[in-house]
């Protein structure tokens, strides 16, 4: 068979999408090969079609048991033999595995980097042909990478233990250059086959607000997408279970992931997640690197995370499937101070110096900068994104919220003059909640105790409301006329440029404008309301049908629904409407195994629409 016809007859689609024959070719030709491509670009394929080819197996090492049992199921659903190994089996299950590996019985075999280097493990890889490792997930093996895993700094050792040398490659979907460096030099990539086919999510929506009630903004942007599945984020445990809670009072089916949680509760909320029992995941970073779920439509930040890696890692799991999706940031000044305290508690790898551990935190207080100017900026967020990692693009991608907002300047000088007023008179030095507190004149039992009622800047932004208050504050702190410090409880301290605004400086802020607010009609969701499909509007009842159908197939086999079709093909079929055996295999990825799997069931009931 040919690249073409495995790529057809197993996976469904017609054609490569930008950069996956280049790796193809490159591995089939014998090269090593590193692969950076956005989250959704394919990255699977390139080394999944080369291992059919092969005359050898391929050995993945992946970082994580849901990555590999996704993987795994996704191929055997496409009618490909291919197995896992690490620590979810049996001693029994394990040793089977091995011995059908042995036996030339799986074609791909995903393996935990921590099993690489053992006994049993080292032994059954030296008794076969190995025509490929691929390292998934590559940037872990960067300790610049934001999932470092010390394991995965074995795999060039396991290599070295073999008869032959495989062909090596690496994907990743976020690196820096940096990253890309530790990637090429401790796998020893040899003349590798280098692409970076670019960071930009096109079906991506970028938002950022700076809401002054984040629960009633989440509500609000729930409200629209009832029935999309979405991941939230949250900074702290705390915040996961407050968030979860609300939300299953408000009637969403939502469940939560965090490192409190014993391993089967984390294991079987994932699971209701993956699999459609539940909507919506709350979680802390904790949860999702390596989750395959193609059909989440949004992922909303109710925190700032620390770094814009994080951020484009956990934002790009919406929309694996390419249709469009939305990525929302609800930020307050309160996740600046957050992060700081929690970079401040970072524990320094066991064998980093005083100098090395004070250069990491460093480098983590100059991303946690670089996150924040992207939460405040009114430049397109699309193009800070691209710019971060190294790319240039337009200045207005037009689907993000900079570019769908007007700005204004607005002269903030005078409450500006107010806040640095109040902490220059300060006989001690105070946070920034205690600030805006006092000159909008709280009355409360803590502004009191501090005898801060007699400041002599006590009420004089009174009529500004607290959000823009906290804004002009934010904006002083980034501008440098202010400083916070990285306490525990950070205060806010003067620096020389202050004294400029004192003196009659103008201090200028770019603001949304002022919008007139619509007002909101609860109207039922009609039937034919359109779906976009490439371009194609399609039906929504008859989308929905489909989306059923395949939840039925999924609970009687125990697969995830998107390892029967995702979003996309189901959209796709709506589209093309296929009426025969033929015209379904022509509609992107319907391949032949699934097509005798599911594909009948599918025609009936478009015929039946």
């Amino acid at each position: 068979m040919t690249k073409f016809e495995i790529l057809k007859k197993y996976f469904g689609y017609d054609s490569f999408r930008p950069g996956q024959e280049m790796l193809v070719d490159g591995i089939l030709a014998g090269r090593d090969t590193l692969g950076i491509m956005p989250t959704g670009a394919g990255k699977s394929l390139c080394y999944q079609i080369p291992a059919l080819l092969l005359p050898g197996i391929t050995l993945v090492v992946s970082p994580l048991i849901s990555l590999m049992k996704d993987q795994v199921a996704s191929l055997n659903a496409a009618g490909i033999h291919a197995a896992y190994l690490n620590s979810s089996l049996t001693p029994g299950q394990f040793a089977a595995a091995l011995r059908n590996m042995v036996r030339g019985q799986y074609k791909i075999i995903y393996v935990a980097p921590e099993r690489l280097m053992t006994d049993q493990f080292l032994m059954a890889a030296r008794s076969i042909p190995v025509s490929q490792l691929c390292v998934d997930e590559a940037h872990c093996i960067s300790q610049w990478g934001q999932d470092f895993r010390p394991s995965y700094l074995q795999i060039y050792e396991f290599v070295c233990q073999l008869p032959c040398r495989p062909v090596l490659s690496a994907f990743t979907a976020t690196a820096t250059k940096e990253v890309r460096e530790d990637i090429l030099a401790l796998l020893n990539l040899q003349d590798p086959v280098t692409l970076i086919t670019g960071f930009d999510r096109q079906n991506l929506k970028f938002t950022v607000q700076r809401p002054a009630d984040k629960m009633k903004a989440l509500l609000s942007f729930l409200e629209d997408h009832r029935d999309e599945c979405g991941i939230i984020y949250c900074l702290t445990r705390k915040n996961v279970e407050e968030v979860c809670e609300r939300l299953i009072k408000e009637g969403y089916e939502a469940t939560r992931y965090h490192a409190g949680l014993g391993d089967a509760e984390r294991t079987a909320n994932q699971e209701a997640f993956i699999y459609d029992r539940k909507q919506i995941m709350v979680a802390t970073n904790a949860f999702g690197m390596g989750i395959d779920k193609s059909n989440v439509r949004y992922v909303c930040h109710y925190n700032m995370p620390k770094t814009m890696e994080n951020y484009y890692q956990e934002a790009g799991r919406a929309g694996r499937d390419g249709l469009p999706s939305e990525c929302v940031l609800f930020y307050s000044g309160q996740d600046v101070i957050t992060n700081q305290f929690l970079i401040g508690k970072m524990e320094s790898p066991e064998d980093a110096d005083e100098a090395t551990a004070a250069a990491i935190k460093e480098r983590e207080r100059e991303k946690l900068k670089r996150m924040t100017f992207y939460c405040t900026t009114n430049q397109c967020l699309r193009a800070y994104i691209l710019s971060y990692f190294g790319e240039h693009g337009t200045n207005y991608c037009g689907n993000c919220s900079n570019c769908l907002t007007q700005f204004e300047d607005r002269d903030v000088s005078e409450t500006a003059r107010k806040l640095i007023g109040c902490v220059a008179a300060g006989v001690r030095h105070y946070g920034v909640t205690t600030i805006v507190d006092t000159v909008h004149g709280s009355k409360s039992t803590k502004i009191q105790r501090m005898g801060l009622e007699r400041n002599p800047f006590y009420g004089s932004c009174q009529e500004e409301p607290v959000y823009f208050l906290r804004e002009v504050m934010n904006h002083l702190i980034l501008s440098g006329y202010l400083h916070l410090t990285e306490d525990e409880y950070p205060v806010v301290l003067l620096k020389d440029e202050a004294s400029d605004v004192l003196n009659g400086s103008s201090v200028i802020m770019k603001m949304a404008k002022e919008q007139p607010k619509e007002k909101k009609t609860k109207e039922k969701t009609p039937k034919a309301l359109k779906v976009s499909a490439g371009g194609a509007d399609i039906d929504r009842g008859l989308f929905e049908k489909l989306r059923a159908l395949r939840l039925e197939i999924a609970r009687a086999e125990k697969v995830p629904p998107y390892i029967v079709f995702s979003d996309k093909t189901l959209a796709a079929m709506c589209a093309r409407m296929p009426q025969s055996r033929e015209e379904m295999l022509e509609v992107s990825g319907v391949g032949e195994a699934k097509y005798a799997k599911y594909g009948e069931r599918f025609l009936e009931a478009l015929k039946c629409n």
